[in-house]
């Protein structure tokens, strides 16, 4: 009997996590949800990739919204209705405020009160892109680290899975 009861408990623990694998949809394949804002949109990827809230903690989103002035080293200003929107934007979807697997991770690797303006800077990063060597960044269809569609095919709609990276020569 008890070995009958432990059979039919794995049998129900593996069709459970398979059924929350195979309804894991986006998240399981590395996909953060998906968000929109139209602003957002518009002026952040004007010059480049408009990089997921959930890549940052609030902290670190509002950092970046105060210092648009002297965006890594542009003059990337807004007017303030603009810049408030959008900081508003980032922090409702931003990793610390996210109940994503990859955005928890992200913001649980960051030290409580650091807030980083580089999403390359995260340990997070750091730790998943270990492997890359530096000259890998400097080839000229990546340029640098901040460059995520370079080789994440899907970045511009947050899409980070593996099966959908190649690493430009």
């Amino acid at each position: 009997m008890k070995q009958s009861l432990r059979v039919m408990v794995l049998v129900v623990a593996v069709g459970a996590t398979g059924g929350l694998l195979a309804s894991g949809g986006d998240e399981s394949r590395g996909r953060l949800p998906a968000v929109t804002h139209a602003q957002w949109q518009a002026e952040c990827s004007a010059c480049h990739l408009a990089y997921h809230p959930g890549l940052l903690p609030e902290r670190s989103w509002h950092r970046i919204m105060a210092g648009l002035d002297q965006h890594f080293g542009e003059n990337a200003s807004l007017d303030a209705a603009t810049a408030a929107d959008i900081d508003r934007f980032l922090a409702a979807n931003a990793a610390d405020r996210s109940d994503h697997r990859r955005s928890r991770r992200i913001a649980g690797s960051i030290a409580p009160g650091a807030a980083p303006l580089r999403i390359s800077d995260t340990p997070w990063f750091v730790r998943e892109h270990r492997e890359i060597a530096a000259a890998t960044w400097r080839r000229p269809k990546i340029g640098s680290p901040a460059n995520c569609a370079a080789c994440h095919q899907g970045a511009d709609q947050g899409d980070f899975s593996e099966r959908r990276i190649r690493i430009p020569k």
